[in-house]
């Protein structure tokens, strides 16, 4: 699998965008943060939605 089609975890997300997980789960349950899904227990973001949605916090601003 390319690592560009890898699913990101909560903690690669956290990471990226330089903000604690626990910020991530807020946005989630206020449904203001990237898209995310459900495997199983575990949450896991799509790379193209995260960068999507930093997009459009540029265009916001």
């Amino acid at each position: 699998m390319d690592q560009q089609e890898r699913t990101w975890t909560p903690a690669d997300v956290s990471a990226f965008l330089g903000v604690p997980v626990a910020t991530l789960y807020r946005w989630r349950y206020l449904q203001t943060g990237p898209k995310a899904a459900r495997v199983g227990r575990h949450l896991r973001y799509l790379p193209a939605d995260v960068y999507a949605w930093l997009r459009e916090q540029q265009e916001v601003a």
